[in-house]
């Protein structure tokens, strides 16, 4: 343990010297800002909402992050509750400002994971391995930027593909009953408007 905890302070000093660039900050600080909360995951999931066919496929997401945000976010970073690096590895500076929770897993990698992971299932095969791309980069810019450990972010990556697996699982029983029920739903509420005209 203590011989990969070591490991894991090294690696981010190696990143810091070797891997980091002033022309290329402003890009990975404005590529983190996406995994903020899940917000680019939460406006894609949004969009595609509104998308009949891509209906499932929202819900697939809604799921992944949602599973995301309780069994990480909730519950294993305040059971861990890791220490963020930049407040014990000797050397090692941030290029953000300081987080607020702590450092295992990382959050910003699980939800991107859980929403690409989830999205992957449904989408054209292209735009599903770019979304891949974009929460594997989103997961690098947590390294690049100095606030979380490599093994944070290897966790993040596990939990979000399980739990993207899981939403697709579960979207995929549940959402057929939704949909029944919704269109139920839609098709009473469009004979009470007839009934209203007719009134």
């Amino acid at each position: 343990m203590d011989s990969l905890l070591q490991w894991d302070g090294d690696f981010l000093l190696w990143v810091q010297e070797h891997l980091r660039f002033e022309a290329l900050t402003p890009f990975m600080k404005a590529v983190t800002v996406l995994g903020i909360a899940g917000c680019f995951w939460l406006a894609l999931t949004l969009v595609l909402s509104f998308i009949p066919k891509m209906r499932r496929a929202a819900f697939a997401s809604t799921l992944g992050m949602v599973f995301v945000a309780i069994t990480c976010n909730l519950i294993t970073k305040n059971l861990v509750a890791r220490t963020r690096p930049y407040e014990v590895v000797e050397g090692l500076t941030r290029l953000i400002g300081e987080q607020v929770d702590y450092s295992f897993p990382s959050g910003h990698t699980a939800i991107s994971f859980g929403s690409a992971v989830a999205l992957f299932f449904y989408l054209d095969r292209k735009f599903g391995i770019g979304l891949l791309a974009l929460a594997t980069l989103i997961a690098w810019t947590r390294l690049y930027l100095g606030v979380h450990y490599p093994t944070d972010v290897l966790g993040g990556m596990a939990f979000g593909i399980v739990m993207g697996i899981l939403g697709h699982l579960a979207a995929d029983r549940l959402w057929p009953v939704l949909a029944r029920k919704i269109g139920k739903r839609s098709e009473e509420e469009a004979d009470e408007t007839c009934e209203d005209d007719r009134g």
